[in-house]
C-alpha cells in the first residue's frame, strides 16, 4: 500500500481526573511550572466526548509557549465521572503510574524545577543525566503520570520508569526541604496601565504585554482608568487572561481607559498607589503614555524604597510583603499621535492619525475643487510638526507651518500668498495649507489657522474655510503599522522586565531603523525636553537635529 502524505501535527495531550480535588490540582500542578490557562470550561450539561467513552463535566486547556514555537505543548485536562476511558488510563492516586503517561519536559533551569517541587511539597528523585552534566528529575502530577525535567530536549532514550517512586503522602516535608521553601521562584507580577491622551495602537500593545507576560509564565494585571485606578485600587486593578484581551488588536483608543489624576501628582497619592500594587503582588510596572506619564512612572519608582518603609511602618503592609517588594520595575512605551518622543523614529498611534488626518483632507479637497475653495487644516501638534509635516506631503498642501521650522522671512504672509496665487496660476483650482496647532513664527508668535484664513481671504480674495480636525486624530481602528508596533514593543517590554535588575535604568522602548529598541527613559524624555528648550531660544537648526530621521 502507498504511504499517504497526511500533513499530521501534534494536537494535544489529554489528561483524565475522575474527581473535581484532582482536576484542580493537576491544573494547578501544571500551571506552576510555566503552562497558561487558554481556556477552562464547565459544562453546564455533563457530555459525551469524541475521544472519550466517559462523561466529560469540565475541561481546562493548558499551553506551554516555549522558547521556540515548534516545541510548544498543549495539555487537555479533563475532569469525568469516572466511566471507563479506553482512549486513556490515568492513575486516580499514587503509585508507580505505569498505567499513565510519561510527560518529559525541558530546561536549562533544573534547580529551579526542583525549588518549585519542594515549595509544592511533591516528592522527586534526581538521577545523572547522560546528556548534560545537570541532573534530571523524575516526579508524578497528581493523576500518577510521570514527569520528567530533562535539559535536553528532543531526547528519544528516556531510561525506563524504576526510578520514579511513588507520590509520598500529603504531610510534613523532610527539614531539608523545608530550608529551601522561602527560595522558591516567583512569578513575575506585571501591572499594565495607559495613561494621558489615548492613541490608536495602545490596544494592541495592551494585548502584546498581557499575552507575552502569560507566555513568560508572568502574572499580567490590568489597571483601569490610567494612574487614577492605580490610586484607588479595588476592582480598578484586576488580572488578566489570554481572553480577556480577545479582540483589542482592531480597537482604537485605549480598552483599560485614561484618566488625569492630581492626586498621583502628591505624595500621599503615590503612596497609595504603592500600597495598592504591593497588596496584588504587582512589582513591575508597563505604562504606555506620553512624556509626562513615563516621567510619573519613573519618579514612583526612585521613591519605591522609601514608600515602602513608610507603609510598613504605619502597619499598611506586613514586614513580608515589604521585604518581597524591595524594587519596582518600570518600563515605558510611548503612545502618542504626534510622534514627539526624541530617539525614536516612530511612536505608538502616529501612522494611524496621519492615515485618519490623510482620509479628511482628501475628503475636504474633493468639495474644495468643486468650488475653487482654499482650505486651512489645522492638525494636531503642540510642540512636534511630525503629523503636520507628512501629511503636507501627503496631501499635495501647497504651505505648511510647523513649531520647529517656522517662516524664514519676516513678511511670510507675502511669501505664503505668492505661493498660492502662483499655484493658481498653474492651473490649480483648489489652495491647501496645513497648520500644526503649536505652529510659530521666527519671533515665537504663534501662527493660527484663522489668521491665515483672513490673510488668504483679504489678499487673494480667495473663498477660504478653516476646518481643526481635532480629535478624529484619534478615533478609529489603529493602521497595520500601530497594530505591528504596538505588538513588537509589548512583547519586549515583558522580555526587558525579565531581564532587568533593581540597578538597570527604567527603559524605554522604540524603534530606530524598523528596529525596536531599549533605551534608557530618563536620556529619552531629556532629549524630548531639550527640543523644547531649542525652539525657546530660537535655535530651530538644534530642535530639528534632536526630532527622528523622518523630519
Amino acid at each position: 500500500m502507498d504511504s499517504l502524505n497526511l500533513n499530521l501535527a501534534f494536537s494535544h495531550v489529554a489528561l483524565v481526573a475522575t474527581s473535581a480535588d484532582l482536576f484542580q490540582r493537576t491544573v494547578e500542578f501544571y500551571l506552576d511550572f510555566g503552562f497558561s490557562t487558554v481556556r477552562q470550561i464547565t459544562h453546564t450539561v455533563p457530555r459525551k466526548d469524541i475521544a472519550h467513552t466517559s462523561t466529560v463535566i469540565s475541561e481546562a486547556w493548558l499551553h506551554l509557549f516555549a522558547c521556540r514555537p515548534e516545541n510548544n505543548v498543549t495539555l487537555r485536562i479533563i475532569h469525568s465521572d469516572g466511566g471507563e476511558d479506553k482512549g486513556l488510563k490515568t492513575a486516580t492516586s499514587g503509585g508507580s503510574g505505569s498505567n499513565g503517561i510519561r510527560i518529559c519536559l525541558a530546561t536549562p533551569e533544573i534547580e529551579d524545577a526542583k525549588k518549585i517541587l519542594k515549595q509544592n511539597n511533591t516528592s522527586f528523585t534526581t538521577h545523572p543525566d547522560a546528556e548534560s552534566n545537570d541532573d534530571r528529575i523524575a516526579t508524578h502530577d497528581p493523576l500518577g503520570n510521570e514527569v520528567f525535567f530533562i535539559t535536553q530536549p528532543n531526547t528519544f532514550s528516556i531510561p525506563s520508569s524504576p526510578e520514579v517512586k511513588p507520590m509520598r503522602a500529603h504531610g510534613t516535608p523532610p527539614a531539608e526541604e523545608l530550608d529551601l521553601l522561602a527560595e522558591a521562584t516567583k512569578r513575575k507580577s506585571i501591572g499594565i496601565l495607559t495613561s494621558g491622551g489615548d492613541a490608536q495602537g495602545m490596544n494592541p500593545c495592551v494585548r502584546a504585554v498581557v499575552r507575552m507576560a502569560i507566555a513568560r509564565s508572568c502574572r499580567p494585571f490590568l489597571i483601569y482608568e490610567g494612574y487614577q485606578g492605580l490610586v484607588d485600587g479595588g476592582d480598578k486593578i484586576k488580572e488578566a487572561t489570554w481572553t480577556d484581551v480577545s479582540g483589542f488588536l482592531t480597537l482604537g483608543g485605549t480598552m483599560i481607559g485614561t484618566a488625569r489624576c492630581k492626586e498621583f501628582r502628591d505624595l500621599e497619592g503615590r503612596r497609595k498607589g504603592v500600597r495598592n500594587l504591593i497588596k496584588h503582588g504587582i512589582d513591575a510596572l508597563v505604562v504606555i503614555g506620553g512624556d509626562g506619564s513615563l516621567t510619573g512612572a519613573d519618579r514612583l519608582r526612585a521613591e519605591w524604597p522609601d514608600h515602602v518603609e513608610q507603609l510598613e511602618k504605619a502597619g499598611e503592609i506586613t514586614p513580608e510583603e515589604a521585604a518581597g517588594h524591595g524594587t519596582l520595575m518600570i518600563v515605558g512605551m510611548v503612545g502618542s499621535i504626534d510622534n514627539d518622543l526624541a530617539s525614536t523614529d516612530m511612536t505608538i498611534g502616529a501612522c494611524s492619525a496621519l492615515e485618519r488626518i490623510c482620509e479628511s483632507v482628501d475628503a475636504i479637497l474633493s468639495t474644495a475643487m468643486s468650488h475653487q475653495r482654499a482650505f486651512v487644516v489645522e492638525v494636531m501638534g503642540r510642540h512636534c510638526g511630525w503629523l503636520a509635516l507628512n501629511a503636507a506631503i501627503s496631501t499635495g498642501a501647497d504651505y505648511l507651518f510647523i513649531p520647529e521650522a517656522p517662516p524664514s522671512k519676516a513678511d511670510w504672509e507675502a511669501a505664503m500668498c505668492r505661493t498660492l496665487k502662483s499655484s493658481r496660476d498653474a492651473g490649480k483650482r483648489t489652495s491647501l495649507v496645513i497648520v500644526a496647532e503649536g505652529a510659530l513664527d521666527k519671533d515665537l508668535k504663534p501662527i493660527r489657522a484663522d489668521y491665515i484664513r483672513e490673510i488668504l481671504a483679504t489678499r487673494l480674495g480667495y473663498d477660504t474655510r478653516v476646518t481643526i480636525l481635532g480629535h478624529v486624530q484619534r478615533g478609529g481602528a489603529p493602521a497595520h503599522f500601530d497594530r505591528f508596533l504596538g505588538t513588537m514593543q509589548g512583547a519586549e517590554a515583558v522580555e526587558a522586565i525579565l531581564r532587568a535588575t533593581p540597578e538597570t535604568p527604567s527603559p524605554v522602548i522604540g524603534m530606530l531603523e524598523n528596529k525596536i529598541t531599549t533605551q534608557p527613559l530618563k536620556e529619552a524624555i531629556e532629549l524630548t525636553g531639550q527640543v523644547a528648550q531649542a525652539i525657546e531660544r530660537k535655535d530651530f537648526a538644534r530642535a530639528m537635529q534632536l526630532r527622528s530621521q523622518s523630519f
